[in-house]
């Protein structure tokens, strides 16, 4: 069997970590991991035949020379090997998760802190229990400060991944009504997210907080944190920031105490406002000044279908369609409602892992739209589907069939919000909007 120091001095003479054969770089390191539909054993020989210098298996049957390190567990050693890179590291590891923003937060301070140091940020949303032992090899001796972003929807991943990540510092951006089948409700979103906040307290890191929030307060409290640092609208907090404007970009003024500032940022919605003064909190305890994080900040291009206004042939987007729950679903609602625009569109998809509180959450939603002045309401979904006869506007079972309404009902001149969950494929809208 192959142990982790050994992977580890594999590793140093072949940086690159691959888990897939259709991404395989010479010298790479392949990883045969297994799913519920998949072994990757089964393609170890293709990845060295495609140039891997090793195959990582844990079925003796796939080895067929020196370049097959066999192991007990592919997943465990990937995860191990990973432990045993980030105690190598010496530097700020900043673990950020939350159920709303945490990609946008993630890249708003990793553009920051980029503006002085040589930063590494979690790529995409690889943010699980793969995608963070990837990230976390991902890392180079040249790096400075790290940003890695955490994900879950069931108790103990957090912890799981605190244990891999090693956070030095962390934040909780929100605690919201997302993943609630796996997490158990709301209060088992807190208690998934708190394993955050538990490893900080047990390792001594440090800190940041909203202080605006009160379940994020609560939860501070609770697990006995003491290196805080608070952000938010009222006197007393480390960085104290104003929403100046939204409409339909973001413009803050903030100030440390010491400097008043403002800064103009190409991100709409106003619910990125906390996002942004997170970014501006982190700039300013690893000693940036303030120019740097305006710098920071103003050049920041929203991405990935997170917030991201676009300019069609026809109308003006809002796409937010890369996730969606209850909270970030409510959130993007009163957003459109406050825009400044003549005619204004909400097309909504389902939102998934919602569990039994599924039905009440769609109908919430549903009822928001209703109540939120907009000119024209389309739902999509079997979720939404099923209160079509309660509350005003369009309903889709399918996003092909809302994709053939719009091409025989042009929408025209709106402000067009487009946001459901990742599954319901809702990009696949955009061509006739």
């Amino acid at each position: 069997m192959t142990n982790t120091e050994t992977l580890y001095q594999h590793y140093l003479q072949h940086h690159i970590i691959s888990t897939d054969t259709r991404n395989i770089t010479p010298g790479c390191i392949f990883f045969a991991l297994k799913g519920d539909l998949f072994n990757a054993n089964e393609f170890a020989a293709e990845a060295i035949e495609k140039g891997a210098a090793f195959a990582v298996i844990d079925e003796e049957k796939y080895a067929q020379n020196d370049r097959f390190l066999l192991v007990k567990d592919v997943l465990s050693s990937l995860q191990d090997l990973a432990r045993h890179r980030r105690k190598q590291l010496n530097i700020p590891v900043i673990g950020l998760t939350g159920s709303n923003g945490k990609t946008t937060s993630k890249e708003l301070v990793n553009a920051v802190l980029a503006e002085r140091y040589k930063t590494f940020a979690t790529f995409g949303n690889l943010n699980n229990h793969i995608g963070v032992p990837l990230s976390i090899l991902s890392i180079t001796d040249e790096v400075q400060v790290a940003v890695i972003e955490m994900g879950a929807n069931h108790q103990k991943e957090i912890e799981l991944l605190c244990t891999i990540a090693q956070p030095t510092h962390g934040i909780i951006t929100n605690v919201g009504m997302a993943h609630l089948d796996g997490f158990g409700g709301f209060e088992g979103v807190k208690k998934g997210k708190a394993e955050l906040y538990a490893y900080l307290k047990q390792t001594n890191g440090y800190t940041f907080i909203n202080r605006d929030n009160a379940s994020l307060l609560e939860m501070s409290t609770a697990a006995g944190l003491s290196k805080l640092i608070y952000y938010g609208t009222e006197n007393g907090n480390t960085i104290k920031g104003e929403l100046k404007s939204s409409d339909p970009f973001i413009e803050v003024n903030w100030t440390n105490h010491e400097v008043s500032s403002s800064v103009k940022t190409n991100l709409t919605g106003s619910y990125n406002f906390e996002n942004i003064l997170a970014a501006i909190c982190i700039g300013d305890f690893f000693d940036m000044s303030p120019e740097e994080i305006n710098m920071g900040l103003s050049n920041y291009q929203p991405k990935n279908n997170r917030s991201q206004l676009t300019k069609t042939e026809k109308n003006t987007v809002i796409c937010d369609f890369y996730n969606a729950n209850p909270s970030s679903m409510t959130a993007a609602l009163k957003n459109i409602a406050v825009l400044s625009a003549d005619k204004k569109t909400a097309i909504l998809g389902d939102m998934f892992e919602l569990g039994p509180e599924s039905p009440s959450q769609h109908e919430l939603i549903a009822k928001q739209a209703t109540e939120s002045g907009l000119n024209q309401l389309i739902f999509i979904g079997k979720d939404f589907y099923a209160y079509k006869n309660n509350y005003k506007g369009i309903y889709f079972e399918t996003p092909a069939e809302a994709a053939q309404y719009l091409q025989e009902n042009s929408v025209q001149d709106h402000l067009v919000l487009l946001k459901g969950s990742r599954g319901m494929k809702l990009e696949t809208l955009l061509k006739y909007l």
